[in-house]
């Protein structure tokens, strides 16, 4: 059986089944790789035909984890679908959150209080460390450093407390919301930022110390999958694997948003384009995080945290003791919502793994009549066959790490 032969039988088979074949003529072997959860990525299937143990042709098959979240915003109201896009990329849930709710924002045509502006950035850049913190915990547990995982995991639990201190939760937070953001940063909240941003400034030397400068780290990823510039950009990567490959991208600067444009940070660019550059630049943006942290704390301004329009906010609990209109005001909130004016959006932010965009469309109801979702993990997993080919299959689990793919965002 050729190899094509084996591709046509796999897709008379279904996806889910497990097809090998070898071509004696061609010597070349076509097996499935999945579908597997490598580490926290998701579940990935990827359709291998191989010589001998280099990779010759690589395919992604997607579509394990589809739940149809867009699908689901248009069942909720304005408010209720925030619920729903803060699980697609799930470790960068505060992101999906403010995409979508600066989305909403602009068809209301209302304005963030400073305060919510900067809880929202402040709540993003924590985010983005923990993230971080898993792809740097996973990059090394998938190429056998198990030590790296643990150092990782053990400073996101404290950035995850923190969550749990502002928010209640420890994932899918639902905190950041069309107008600001739920509630105001409890008390404490400044001492204990204060205590992640001593840690991690401490910590991330440790990260470095295990693995910059290791040999086996730098023989496994120093020319391993190799992105060029070119290459990036005609397929559409952005975030970490875009600046790895020479790409000077981040909407942060280039396109700012919330308070970005009175922070102070550097943009990490390289242009080896390989597994090593892709760490290289996410450990430098851990530290730029560390800096944006420092001046929204330092900055961290008193008022409002969220727009108290009545139309969009509920009545203080106070009044619903003495005021029956005010207790119909706040039923008809939770239940239907407020309305948003007919039109259509797109906004962007920078996520952790790149542009994360949300095309949102209103009809002037009370739910969304379209949210689409520009996930960054789905355009940057079409690199992963350019990256793969011509590589062995060993070090093809490094550039799956590289990439960072979230399969709950590839596949919402």
């Amino acid at each position: 059986m050729t190899s094509a032969q084996a591709i046509d039988k796999l897709e008379r088979d279904g996806h889910g089944a497990y097809v090998e074949s070898y071509d004696p003529d061609a010597q070349r072997m076509t097996l499935n790789m999945g579908p597997v959860h490598p580490a926290t990525h998701g579940v990935l299937r990827l359709l291998l035909e191989l010589d001998g143990e280099t990779v010759m042709k690589c395919e992604p098959i997607i579509g394990y984890l589809h739940t149809g979240m867009e699908k689901e915003c248009e069942d909720q109201n304005w408010r209720q679908a925030v619920t729903i896009v803060t699980r697609m990329d799930y470790l960068a849930q505060f992101s999906n959150e403010l995409v979508y709710s600066r989305a909403v924002d602009r068809l209301l045509d209302i304005d963030v209080p400073p305060r919510g502006r900067y809880i929202r950035v402040l709540m993003s850049e924590l985010n983005r460390l923990s993230s971080h913190l898993v792809w740097y915990g996973t990059q090394g547990l998938d190429m056998g450093a198990m030590s790296a995982l643990f150092y990782g995991f053990r400073e996101r639990e404290v950035i995850q407390d923190f969550n749990e201190m502002v928010t209640g939760l420890r994932m899918n937070n639902g905190y950041i919301i069309p107008g600001g953001v739920w509630e105001d940063l409890p008390d404490g909240w400044e001492p204990a930022v204060e205590s992640i941003l001593a840690l991690m400034s401490r910590r991330i030397e440790e990260y470095e110390e295990l693995l910059t400068f290791n040999p086996v780290f730098l023989e496994r990823t120093r020319g391993v999958g190799v992105i060029s510039k070119e290459v990036a950009l005609a397929l559409g990567a952005s975030g970490p694997i875009a600046r790895a490959s020479g790409i000077d991208l981040d909407l942060r600067r280039d396109a700012p948003y919330e308070v970005y444009d009175k922070l102070t940070f550097d943009v990490p660019t390289l242009t080896e384009g390989d597994v090593y550059a892709r760490y290289q630049v996410r450990m430098i943006e851990m530290r730029e995080s560390l800096k944006i942290l420092r001046q929204v704390v330092d900055g961290m301004p008193g008022g409002d945290y969220k727009n108290m329009d009545p139309k969009l906010t509920p009545p203080p609990r106070s009044e619903l003791n003495r005021s029956m209109e005010a207790v119909i005001h706040h039923f008809k909130l939770m239940t239907q919502g407020y309305t948003v004016p007919e039109g259509e959006v797109y906004e962007a932010v920078e996520s952790p793994r790149g542009e994360l965009g949300c095309y949102t469309v209103s009809s002037g109801g009370t739910a969304p009549h379209r949210v689409h979702v520009r996930d960054p993990s789905f355009a940057n997993l079409q690199l992963l066959p350019p990256a793969a080919i011509g590589g062995l299959v060993a070090d093809l689990i490094a550039v799956i790490a590289s990439l960072d793919p979230i399969m709950g965002g590839v596949d919402r």
